[in-house]
């Protein structure tokens, strides 16, 4: 199943991130990889142009999710940064 292998390749990024330890500044300093990007991309534009299976986008909406929660996560450590200084 394709979409669990992408979705999952996503998963391992923020998972390795996590699990190696990591300051505010690391966190608002992650990014994923370059293919992550690139499959979310192509989801969106196909998406857009084309259409996409069912399958394909609940991928596209678990990046979104994973999008949000980095974000907020982003966020918070900006706080704690700013409280710090």
């Amino acid at each position: 199943m394709k979409t669990s292998i992408n979705i999952n390749l996503a998963y391992e990024e923020i998972i390795n991130f996590l699990a190696a330890g990591i300051t505010s500044q690391s966190l608002i300093d992650f990014q994923v990889s370059e293919t992550v990007k690139e499959r979310v991309s192509d989801l969106i534009w196909r998406e857009k142009n084309e259409g996409i299976s069912s399958e394909e986008k609940l991928e596209l909406d678990s990046y979104f999710m994973l999008e949000h929660l980095l974000r907020l996560a982003k966020a918070r450590a900006y706080s704690f940064i700013n409280h710090e200084a």
